[in-house]
């Protein structure tokens, strides 16, 4: 029977791993405790989760002594191991180091048992384990295969006589298999290289866009991916939106003019409410001065400036009263993510800014906040994931484009080109 040693990153990224191992044996260091008890006090993400993993093991406890082993509910059992802390034939430097410590009561361990398998997702310490002769693997139960996401605009060939009359009908019945609701193509004439066009799927067929050169506070789309984003912000239909893209592509910018175009020119929605994922928000919060908009301006520093590019016309000075007023007529909330829970949000565009710093289990929490006639906008850069224990493939923006992407009510766009300058675009590619 596998015996399977857990490292705290296991715990931390999924607190309900303890019962993901069917019939096999859990063992858990006891530095792992220690290192739990440090978290729990975060009230971030981390910090919930080690105080989720405590409270199970705390359960457990009532079914015997957790140092002797317990049973769990799978047919496996979990130990809390207190031994097999010696280091003598172990060529580690520092050995009071947590990951170190962990990584002896395994090595050891791999020594009285057949079959041990170590699970962190800390690649260093897989690296120490393997060089130690240890069987060393990562662990996750959520991983997506991201080369199975729709990350590039497909190409339907048509003659330029095809094109014109599609133009004009405004709708054809779609020519290829394997669609997804709100996917977006791009129509490539045959005999005219120059010819081409743009259109939109639902329902078996596909559309001509609806905003395709549509303009609001100044903004126009300037390229394709810009156009379909458009199109699904202005959709009342499409209720969660994933916006994809490197730094520059206009991601907040074009659903920021979006969301004020239909909140205060429109008055679809009652507010924008923005919000932001930050690991370390729930403690920063606290030692800095003034009242939460206050604490929280320096992690909306990007949202300003862009809502002051939207008022460019003015003075910045005067952008900012403006922002301010819009905020004072509650047409406009900034709400750190840390607060969301327990919320139910209707008639709002939300906008959640730098979600790829999301877990599955925070961004589910997000998206179960949505109330009647809310729209959600997910943007963020899949490839600059600054949160521990998240990679491109067990990120909670990844997740929800794999779970919705056949879904009617979502739509999801990789922007590519970036729009910001000339010296954004080649430093974002070549850097």
């Amino acid at each position: 029977m596998s015996h399977y040693i857990l490292d705290t990153n296991i715990l931390l990224h999924n607190p309900d791993s303890l019962f993901s191992f069917g019939t096999a044996n859990i063992i858990i260091p006891f530095t792992v405790i220690e290192e739990l008890d440090n978290r729990k006090k975060g009230l971030d993400e981390i910090g919930k989760n080690a105080r989720h993993v405590t409270r199970q093991l705390d359960e457990l406890r009532e079914k015997g002594s957790l140092a002797n082993g317990v049973d769990l509910p799978n047919g496996g059992t979990l130990r809390i191991e207190l031994n097999n802390t010696d280091s003598k034939d172990i060529p580690l430097t520092d050995i009071k180091k947590y990951d170190n410590k962990i990584l002896i009561v395994a090595y050891n361990l791999n020594k009285k048992y057949d079959d041990v398998i170590f699970l962190t997702n800390d690649l260093n310490l897989r690296v120490k384990a393997d060089v130690l002769g240890l069987k060393a693997q990562e662990f996750y139960d959520d991983k997506i295969d991201n080369n199975q996401l729709y990350d590039e605009t497909r190409t339907i060939e048509m003659y330029s006589y095809e094109i014109n009359q599609f133009y004009m009908d405004g709708e054809l019945e779609c020519p290829i298999s394997n669609t997804y609701p709100n996917e977006f193509f791009v129509l490539k004439s045959i005999d005219k290289q120059t010819h081409s066009g743009v259109c939109r799927h639902m329902n078996g067929k596909i559309y001509k866009l609806k905003h395709e050169n549509e303009m609001f506070f100044d903004v126009a789309p300037k390229n394709k991916e810009q156009k379909f984003a458009m199109e699904l912000l202005l959709d009342k239909d499409i209720k969660i939106i994933a916006l994809i893209g490197q730094a520059g592509t206009g991601k907040t910018i074009i659903a920021l003019s979006a969301a004020l175009e239909q909140v205060i020119n429109q008055n679809i929605y009652s507010k924008v409410l923005i919000t932001r994922p930050m690991a370390s928000l729930g403690q920063d919060l606290g030692f800095l001065k003034g009242d939460k908009d206050e604490k929280f301006y320096p992690w909306m520093g990007p949202i300003y400036d862009n809502m002051e590019y939207l008022f460019r016309n003015n003075s910045k000075k005067q952008a900012r009263q403006i922002i301010d007023h819009l905020k004072d007529m509650g047409q406009i909330e900034m709400e750190p993510l840390t607060y969301m829970r327990g919320r139910s949000i209707p008639n709002q565009f939300i906008i959640c800014d730098e979600s790829q710093n999301m877990s599955k289990h925070l961004i589910k929490t997000l998206l179960t906040r949505i109330g009647e006639n809310t729209k959600i906008v997910l943007t963020g850069d899949l490839e600059q994931i600054d949160t521990p224990y998240l990679d491109t493939s067990t990120s909670g923006l990844s997740y929800v484009i794999d779970r919705l992407k056949s879904e009617k009510l979502f739509g999801y766009v990789n922007l590519i080109k970036g729009e910001r300058s000339e010296t954004a675009e080649i430093c974002s590619k070549l850097l």
